[in-house]
């Protein structure tokens, strides 16, 4: 071969690989490093069987069905959110798997807001079960309301369930794990704490305040290496996030009947989760176009990703007042 083809051929190989990458990425469903994770990384049937795995949220959405996932890799269950009936649907739902018993399986309701109940629970778990090799903090509320209309008592709603409860319950596990020098915390975040948008701006500060903690507090793990943190950025995935959302007042109730087909599956959205979970990755997003490219345009170019949102925001409330969901146009 001479020389001439050779470099012909690396030119080639330098215009057809950027394409590709490109290609994939307009097809991706998450961020590049997780997809690799889900090609070529550790599998969750490998890696998580056999452990105690707590999820908050676990009456509906993504907790529900990371419950119903992980009961088929034949792991320990603990169950939390603040409907016990609901709970115990779910769990009846995991048992049918077969793989689990009822000994494996703790219905356990938690009040996030409660702060001071959660020490208790967390000693509940550990006397059932005698450790806990997972926390997955995924309980919270979303918002559909615009700032000028909403009562403060909203945001402090938002705040204390969705940031304050998390953090509380994660120092009271956290401590268990530091002693035995393992476990991993898993946070369901949100893409709307990277990209924030209109009607929904308690949610973000409060998605936006987690991910400083978690990154906060990765720094302060270092001489833990067996302790992993894994932040979870979902954009819109099918779940009642929005019929439970808050409004802009705590009692008034969210409409219904609104669409969600166009959502992400909620068992895509999962399974991605476990991939994570099973491969130690920090920081993952997961979500469908266009709006994972939104994210990227807010990781690396936050003065135009400003200017499209305020554009698109527009869009975002009128889809809102015309009883359309409005991740319509999140960006």
């Amino acid at each position: 071969m001479s020389w001439e083809l050779l470099l012909w051929l690396l030119a080639l190989c330098a215009v057809i690989l950027p394409l590709v990458q490109f290609l994939r990425f307009l097809r991706a469903d998450a961020d590049l490093t997780l997809l690799w994770a889900e090609w070529q990384g550790r599998r969750p049937e490998w890696e998580l069987t056999d452990m105690v795995v707590w999820i908050t949220g676990a009456s509906s959405g993504i907790g529900e069905e990371l419950a119903f996932q992980l009961s088929k890799l034949g792991v320990c269950l603990v169950l939390s959110a603040r409907r016990g009936q609901e709970l115990e649907r779910v769990k009846r739902r995991c048992l049918e798997n077969g793989n689990l018993k009822e000994k494996d399986i703790l219905v356990l309701p938690l009040d996030l807001t409660d702060t001071s109940s959660h020490e208790a629970a967390t000693k509940a778990v550990l006397q059932e079960f005698g450790k806990i090799d997972i926390l997955v903090n995924n309980g919270g509320r979303s918002q559909r309301s615009l700032v000028l209309e909403t009562n403060l008592e909203v945001f402090k709603e938002l705040m204390n369930l969705n940031y304050l409860g998390t953090v509380s319950l994660t120092k009271c596990v956290l401590p268990h794990m530091v002693e035995r020098k393992q476990g991993k915390i898993v946070t369901v975040n949100s893409l709307a704490g990277i990209a924030s948008v209109s009607l929904s701006s308690g949610y973000c500060a409060s998605k936006h305040a987690l991910r400083g903690f978690f990154n906060a507090l990765h720094s302060e793990l270092g001489k833990y290496p067996g302790i992993t943190l894994c932040n979870v950025y979902p954009g819109p995935v099918q779940s009642n996030v929005v019929k439970n959302a808050l409004t802009e007042e705590l009692t008034k109730p969210m409409r219904e009947n609104i669409d969600q087909s166009y959502k992400m599956p909620t068992s895509r959205c999962v399974r991605l989760m476990l991939i994570s979970m099973a491969n130690d990755l920090k920081e993952v997003w997961i979500s469908d176009q266009p709006i994972l490219l939104g994210a990227y345009i807010w990781q690396y170019m936050p003065t135009w990703a400003l200017w499209l949102t305020c554009k698109l925001g527009e869009k975002r409330i009128q889809n809102f007042r015309n009883n359309l969901d409005s991740d319509y146009a999140p960006f």
